[in-house]
């Protein structure tokens, strides 16, 4: 993984000395919390809905033991002994005091670690594959890629100011499991006929008030032209993105407004003036920057592969631990592990001092020093040894990590919703966690299969509810909470927008009709291999819409 130099050292510290100052003046009453506020945001803290929460980015979801246990050290000493994982690949602490803030981001510096543009409207933190380096259809490694579009975009003196947030994400697969079809940017690493690398580019993806699929500006970028053509991008968004209505600021409204066609034109135009400058990226740099994120050597472990079957045959619950969280790697020999932190009836994301502690000590055991966070708030070893299975998950069960769900539907994506958050309208947690214990049987999980429910507290969407094959928002409707439910959405390479179904349900029967769809989904799919996504798009929403509502009305809420 990426490590600091000279310079970054010297830029995080001096922003840390920067902000220290500047909560030392609001705490004296020097400044106000207007004037505050853009500070903090930039430095990653907000104001909440019961205490500040700080931000802290993992650069695409990528982070070693040493870096694991401080954000161990900053839950125990600095917060409620638990930290949130979250779907931008960072972690949230919900109750630090801002006096302990300048504290938190020195011991953070130590481990070459931060919270810069984890918030304001700026390029927040990029995002990539969680199984990145490791995957079997990979391309290639999209981290070089993203530590580029990081060092680039940090602190850049013409793009701190933006109209709004802007989120890049960026794969090297054939499966997208960075889902880039619903970022500002996304780029997906491809090679031409003569084996160049470059980049299918997606412009004006999102979710929230709005929500859109990206639409396809360049079908092959070559490498060299990466932050010439994303740098005419974000300047042709900050030159006509709206700045007179934060709920169409959004480069997804410039796109739908102004029109693929011509804005694409104005991005080729700009691109032309930028395409031989200084940001035309050499090709020595683009490869000393793999070397950071070069393969770990991997020695032959066949030995592993006998000592698994005869594990798994002795211990089901291993084995369907296996079945659903291990999946190929590039080398036969190894697999990668995704550790759930979604236990049955848990909050979604969350992990406490002691387990990210316990997760240092295996990445340095077993899994090359290297640890991955997913956008499905999930926790990957990224490179794991058959052989080192059966131990591993001893000690991930006695932590209650070893939850067999990957994928399944308790495997929940939930925001913090009103029980934090100040712009919720209805809680998400106990919504996870009532649909978490309804199906947390094993047997009743591997019936249902592959099945994504995704859970919004309100209309912005941290949740991810409009991509989730179930997706669950939270409105209020007449000082009441409500949830819509949506059907269909996806974030892959197929990527969709979920179908508002009909009314919203009241908290005590959303469990009740998350199950209604799921059952109708069991009676209608044509054999156990046909997926609930695969099914509702032969089928469409008729059939769920009459479980749910039967002869009445489906307004939606």
């Amino acid at each position: 993984m990426y490590r600091y130099d000279e310079f970054d050292h010297a830029f995080v510290s001096a922003r840390v000395d920067q902000f220290s100052d500047q909560v030392a003046r609001r705490l004296k009453g020097e400044i106000s919390e207007d004037a505050f506020k853009p500070l903090r945001l930039m430095n990653g803290v907000y104001l909440q809905l019961h205490a500040y929460m700080l931000r802290v980015a993992i650069p695409y979801g990528t982070l070693n033991a040493k870096q694991m246990r401080m954000l161990a050290h900053v839950a125990r000493k600095y917060d409620r002994g638990y930290g949130h994982f979250t779907t931008r690949q960072n972690i949230q602490y919900n109750w630090p005091k801002l006096s302990d803030t300048p504290a938190i981001l020195k011991d953070l510096a130590s481990v070459e670690m931060h919270a810069i543009q984890t918030s304001g409207n700026c390029i927040r933190n990029v995002t990539a594959d969680h199984f990145a380096g490791a995957a079997q259809d990979e391309v290639a490694d999209p981290r070089p890629y993203a530590e580029i579009l990081r060092q680039w975009s940090s602190v850049h003196p013409e793009f701190s100011f933006l109209p709004r947030k802007f989120k890049i994400a960026v794969t090297g697969a054939e499966r997208d499991r960075a889902a880039i079809q619903v970022h500002d940017i996304g780029l997906h690493v491809k090679k031409d006929e003569n084996g160049n690398l470059g980049f299918a580019v997606y412009v004006g993806g999102g979710q929230g008030r709005t929500p859109m699929i990206a639409k396809k500006v360049k079908d092959f970028l070559p490498e060299e032209d990466m932050l010439s053509y994303i740098t005419a991008i974000v300047r042709v968004y900050n030159l006509h993105g709206r700045r007179d209505n934060k709920y169409k600021a959004r480069i997804k409204i410039l796109v739908h407004e102004t029109g693929t066609e011509e804005l694409t034109r104005q991005f080729d135009a700009e691109f032309a003036n930028l395409k031989d400058s200084v940001l035309k990226l050499p090709e020595g740099d683009i490869r000393a920057i793999e070397t950071y994120f070069a393969m770990p050597d991997l020695p032959a472990r066949a030995e592993g592969w006998e000592a698994l079957a005869k594990a798994k045959k002795a211990d089901p619950a291993f084995a369907a631990w296996v079945s659903q969280n291990v999946q190929a790697h590039k080398n036969p020999d190894y697999g990668m592990v995704t550790i759930s932190l979604k236990p049955i009836g848990g909050t979604p994301g969350d992990a406490t001092d002691a387990q990210m502690e316990l997760v240092a000590d295996l990445a340095e055991r077993y899994a090359f020093d290297e640890i991955r966070v997913s956008h499905e708030q999930n926790l990957i070893l990224p490179h794991v040894a058959m052989a080192d299975l059966p131990a591993l998950y001893e000690a991930l069960n006695g932590a209650k990590l070893a939850t067999a769900n990957a994928g399944l539907i308790t495997d929940i994506i939930a925001c913090p919703g009103l029980d934090y958050c100040a712009l919720a309208n209805a809680r998400s947690i106990p919504v996870a966690q009532a649909i978490s214990n309804r199906f947390g049987s094993q047997a009743r999980q591997a019936e249902i299969g592959e099945l994504k429910i995704k859970i919004s507290g309100c209309i912005n969407a941290c949740g991810h509810h409009h991509v989730g094959h179930i997706g669950l928002l939270g409105v209020e409707k007449k000082g009441a909470e409500l949830y819509q439910i949506t059907l269909g959405g996806s974030g892959d390479e197929n990527s969709s927008i979920g179908e508002i179904i009909g009314r919203g349900f009241e908290p005590e029967k959303v469990t009740d009709a998350v199950e209604t769809v799921v059952n109708t989904y069991l009676g209608l799919r044509l054999d156990p291999k046909e997926t609930f996504l695969e099914a509702y798009r032969r089928v469409g929403p008729k059939p769920f819409k009459e479980a749910l509502y039967g002869g009445a009305t489906a307004e939606a809420a």
